[in-house]
């Protein structure tokens, strides 16, 4: 059973209308992905309370410490293409192999990329330049999330598993589930016995604050709970039956060949653009100094609030499309994908238009500082890149539906490469020579060079796939003939 409904029932469920089919699929996943969200914003919200400083160190210990586990996410994240293919196709046999080889990769991948990693963190934040105070918080934000991203990973495959079987809600409740730890082990690590004080909310007697180091503590609480949630359902109770789960669980070289060989296009296309990212901020925006990297984080985290529930809207176009393909029905492939994509943009086009409208006071949300003059400088930095980031949501919205229109299809490669090519030539190159040639438009110009790139990117991403080549792809033949 998934979700009170047999497994082979629901491979043969009729087609609904396309507005409740895409919504059905779509707000769950949305919700998950806003979650996540709401995570990484009150992580900064509740540590924006301790000093401007320590917000700039969490944002860059977080994304340094993400970056390897994207290019591991991208993997990860083909688990939801095979398994959706493999329901519309009706092979339930196939099913919780997909589910099993996204949680060995998981295991195999910590071991062997997360642990040396965390190993070389404490090199990498002081070859970044950075004052010795900031980079002291960088790296214990960054160590924390680092070594506990073992359940990211899990987390990852087993969200994706059940994306693929288009049970998207069990994975809302995890997350949601871990959103509330995360907040609660917040207050508590954070804060300590003193409390938030100009909250005037009482502390936990005992408990030393922690800062930022316990910021981190708490999102790897709540990513935790958020793992295991599904790892149960997947190993215990009626769906372990349904999918004979446990008769599937030793590795399988056929599955794991099939996540490799989708999945390192994607690999590439996540990691490369969180480098790039990750260059972009503590490198070409740092250069700029401390004040414009807090602005940048502060307007990075509503970038995060608009994008992360289109990308729930593109997680479940790459389900729906999937199933399709699977079930041999490309035109409705197309079709959800559409619906799905009308629904990205009007979300993101208001959230572009909330940002231009209270720009100043959505950055003054992020500022905390005693000085009012600092408090006016980051308001006044973080306000123009606020104009940045709401010219480009439509076009980000319709760059993320499509990606995930096209992975559903098996469509990797050419998109991969595509990122490479454009976030290299314009979130770095030109970012770059904005910054040392035109120092007089400070940070805003690395940011001209990225709202071109997620512009450039979206229109790109609607070519390749209104053009039609996916319809050609055939992802589930080599997996018949290896069985």
């Amino acid at each position: 059973m998934i979700g009170g409904e047999p497994v082979i029932e629901y491979m043969n469920v009729p087609a609904r209308h396309p507005v409740r089919e895409v919504w059905s699929q779509a707000w769950p996943t949305v919700l998950t992905m806003l979650s996540f969200t709401v995570m990484q914003f009150v992580d900064s919200l509740m540590v924006s309370k301790v000093g401007p400083l320590e917000v700039a160190a969490q944002g860059n210990g977080g994304i340094w410490a993400f970056t390897p586990q994207s290019f591991l996410f991208g993997f990860l994240s083909v688990v939801n293409t095979f398994v959706a293919q493999s329901v519309g196709a009706g092979r339930r046999d196939a099913i919780a192999g997909y589910g099993w080889a996204g949680v060995h990769l998981a295991l195999a991948s910590w071991v062997v990329v997360m642990i040396p990693w965390s190993l070389a963190l404490p090199w990498f934040f002081e070859s970044l330049g950075h004052s010795p105070e900031l980079c002291a918080l960088e790296l214990q934000y960054a160590l924390v999330l680092s070594y506990g991203s073992i359940a990211g990973l899990v987390g990852k495959a087993m969200s994706n598993f059940f994306f693929g079987l288009q049970r998207p809600r069990l994975i809302t409740v995890a997350a949601i589930s871990g959103n509330v730890v995360n907040v609660l082990l917040n207050y508590v690590l954070i804060y300590g016995e003193k409390g938030p004080e100009d909250w005037g909310w009482p502390g936990v007697p005992g408990v030393p604050a922690l800062g930022v180091y316990g910021a981190a503590i708490a999102t790897v609480c709540g990513t935790l709970v958020e793992a295991c949630v599904p790892l149960a359902v997947f190993l215990f109770g009626r769906l372990a039956k349904e999918l004979d789960t446990w008769h599937a669980a030793r590795p399988k070289a056929s599955s794991l060949r099939g996540l490799m060989r989708l999945g390192w296009p994607v690999s590439v296309q996540f990691g490369n653009e969180i480098i790039c990212w990750a260059i972009f901020m503590t490198v070409l925006v740092g250069h700029f100094g401390e004040f414009h990297l807090t602005a940048g984080w502060s307007t990075l985290r509503y970038m995060h609030l608009s994008f992360m529930p289109a990308v729930g809207f593109s997680v479940a176009t790459t389900a729906l499309v999937g199933r399709y393909i699977g079930a041999g029905k490309p035109d409705l492939a197309a079709n959800r994908a559409h619906w799905a994509l009308g629904m990205a943009i009007v979300y993101m086009t208001v959230c572009g238009l909330a940002m231009a409208i209270w720009r100043d006071s959505l950055v003054g949300v992020f500022v905390d500082a005693d000085d009012a003059a600092v408090a006016a400088e980051v308001i006044t930095i973080g306000s123009r890149l606020m104009i940045c980031a709401a010219i480009f949501q439509t076009f980000d919205a319709i760059g993320i539906v499509y990606t995930g229109a096209l992975r559903g299809a098996g469509d990797t490669l050419v998109p991969g490469v595509a990122t490479i090519v454009l976030s290299w030539s314009l979130i770095v190159a030109l970012g770059a020579w904005l910054a040392w040639n035109r120092p007089d438009w400070t940070s805003v110009g690395p940011w001209v060079g990225a709202s071109l790139y997620i512009i450039v990117y979206g229109v790109w991403m609607a070519l390749r796939f209104e053009r039609g080549a996916w319809r050609r792809i055939r992802l589930l033949e080599p997996i018949a003939s290896a069985r």
